[in-house]
């Protein structure tokens, strides 16, 4: 009622309510409300009100999160008369309304940057800001965006122009640019991570004893990319452990790491699963806390990651579902990195392709290489689960023709095994050394672990069995579920080819289990064909009335009935309606039902 009653007044009864109730607040007990009545009331540019409102954002923050003081920064720039105090204060309620992922109020209040004095500090911070947004533009795909490459070098131009103007600030825009130019990778000019590695150095360097985890990791990622694998390695697992021993004092930044694909792939070339996965927790409820709702989804995405590494792609799932739901809320294009991964791996061609053909569409089209470079990592991970390795080989070549940071080693691997199940061993072999180099920078279980596996795959029948054995160890410490069963598949098909027969059953046995829970179809039919090769009686996995539907089919199930067509479910979800269609036909057999009329009953 007080609403309605407030929306139907008009806009000066409002003011005289807004009035009265600035007078009867206690500024010493409230002083936030008292200055939000105050700014209502007011008729015009109100100095005071506005310095109130700047005092009290940081409050709203801890209160009501980024969105609060997006608010408060937002109405004292407006109320600003001063021409110089109107400009700062539009380019910090520029930047909160950036981070709370409302691009339209930062635009409008970037324009207002234009008609004020400012220095030139300043005016390298809206470079900075509009560099920043273009590049949110042109990853979302909006209409008349700039490819993500060019965009990247905006990012560049930007962290140049802060260089002995405010140099925090010019490092952190150095990584923001790397992050940027690691999207645009194969599509980007040919000389841009070059550029901006070659930058973001020269700026590492001018910090004698760096106290921030964001210095290291960009000279970290700098050092990487100069001197090739294994350097920066340190500063790479110095900067990881420093933001983890923030969180765990709780210890506030004020900088958020802008794009997880610079930490995620840290802790990808370091091949470290502790870091990876305790990072991937603190970044998603850091951003929960603060309330950076554009920060969100990547995180979200990151998260998924760690449980997708772990085998569990239900949850993955789950977590994928929530990211690309706050992104259609924003009105951007959902995160599907990891979406990519988790097809792959259940090995569906029908479901997988699609997205991968998808996807390579959607990076070329806006320029985003490193999405070209996924989709075709993803499309080995498939093609070597369905044992079709001539088309493993193509798909993994394709993607390791440009070192795309934080998976390329990973394709390495993907090249390796296609190559020596083709009987290409010379591929293989000379291509071993460059997985070597990558997965041994740090000397984790993980990355020693894969390359014992590689080398099993191309070692004599003398020093295989052990090989193996090693890989399975060390894998097995990690708790790295996707590769440990890899290998344990990889060793079994070894052991048949040996004629050993019963310890293949046993590797075998165990590998189909671990594919069948994770719901990594391919290879658990691979896995199945070669138990029964050795003797064992193994059916397939066929769907069946019962079976639990999975995150997507229950998501799809419920468009359906709720009565939207498969094109308007292949629309919103971002999937052709050839997938709508196969997912439809697997939620009909699991919950027992033919039609869509029963469908609406099931979900009744």
């Amino acid at each position: 009622m007080r609403s309605a009653a407030y929306r139907a007044a008009e806009l000066g009864e409002r003011r005289d309510v807004h009035r009265a109730l600035a007078g009867a607040t206690d500024p010493q007990v409230d002083p936030d409300r008292r200055a939000w009545h105050a700014a209502n009331a007011a008729l015009g540019p109100d100095d005071v009100v506005a310095a109130e409102l700047e005092a009290s954002a940081g409050r709203a923050q801890r209160r009501g999160g980024m969105a609060a003081a997006a608010t408060f920064l937002e109405r004292a720039a407006v109320l600003t008369g001063d021409p110089h105090l109107r400009g700062a204060r539009a380019i910090a309620a520029a930047q909160a309304k950036r981070e709370v992922a409302e691009p339209d109020s930062a635009y409008a209040l970037l324009a207002m940057t234009d008609s004020a004095p400012l220095d030139v500090a300043q005016k390298a911070r809206v470079v900075r800001m509009r560099a920043q947004m273009d590049f949110a533009r042109s990853r979302a795909a909006t209409a008349g965006a700039l490819p993500v490459g060019e965009a990247a070098v905006g990012l560049l131009t930007a962290a140049r122009g802060l260089v002995g103007l405010d140099d925090e600030l010019a490092r952190e825009t150095y990584l923001e640019a790397l992050a940027a130019a690691m999207y645009a990778g194969r599509l980007g000019p040919p000389t841009l991570l070059a550029e901006v590695a070659t930058g973001g150095a020269e700026a590492a360097r001018s910090v004698g004893d760096p106290a921030r985890s964001v210095d290291l990791l960009l000279a970290g990622m700098c050092a990487r990319i100069i001197d090739g694998p294994g350097a920066g390695s340190a500063e790479l697992a110095a900067a990881l452990d420093m933001w983890n021993a923030d969180a765990e004092h709780n210890r506030a930044r004020r900088h958020f790491w802008p794009f997880p694909v610079i930490q995620e792939s840290a802790a990808h070339e370091l091949w470290d699963d502790t870091v990876l996965e305790r990072i991937a927790t603190d970044t998603v409820r850091r951003a929960r806390d603060a309330g950076a709702l554009a920060a969100l989804p990547p995180a979200l995405g990151y998260r998924a990651g760690v449980h997708f590494y772990r085998g569990e792609f239900g949850v993955a799932a789950d977590v994928l579902e929530e990211s690309a739901a706050l992104s259609a809320a924003m009105g951007q294009e959902p995160v599907r990195y990891h979406s990519l991964n988790v097809a792959a791996w259940r090995g569906v061609p029908e479901e997988a392709l699609g997205l991968i053909e998808s996807a390579a569409t959607r990076g070329a089209a806006r320029g985003e290489g490193r999405l070209i470079g996924l989709a075709s990592f993803c499309g080995a991970v498939l093609y070597n689960g369905l044992g079709r390795y001539a088309e493993a080989l193509a798909a993994a070549r394709h993607c390791c023709e440009y070192e795309d940071l934080g998976f390329h080693s990973w394709c390495l691997y993907e090249l390796i095994e296609a190559a020596v199940h083709v009987g290409d061993r010379t591929t293989a072999a000379a291509t071993f050394p460059r997985f070597v180099e990558r997965a041994t920078a740090s000397d984790t279980n993980w990355g020693r672990g894969a390359v014992a596996a590689a080398q099993a795959l191309l070692a004599d029948d003398a020093d295989a069995d052990a090989t193996f054995l090693d890989a399975i160890e060390r894998l097995d410490q990690a708790g790295i579920a996707l590769l440990l069963s890899r290998v344990r598949l990889s060793y079994g098909e070894w052991l048949r080819r040996a004629n050993r027969r019963t310890d293949a059953r046993n590797q075998l046995g165990v590998a189909h289990e671990l594919f069948t829970a994770m719901g990594a179809q391919a290879f658990s039919e691979r896995t199945r064909r070669e138990l029964v090769a050795v003797g064992a009686k193994v059916r397939s996995q066929p769907l069946g009335a019962g079976d639990a539907l999975t995150a997507q089919e229950a998501q799809i199930a419920g468009l359906a009935a709720d009565g939207l067509t498969n094109a308007e479910i292949g629309a919103q979800l971002f999937i052709s309606t050839h997938t709508v269609e196969w997912h439809l036909r697997k939620v009909f057999v699991k919950l027992g039902i033919r039609s869509r009329r029963q469908l609406r009953a099931a979900a009744r």
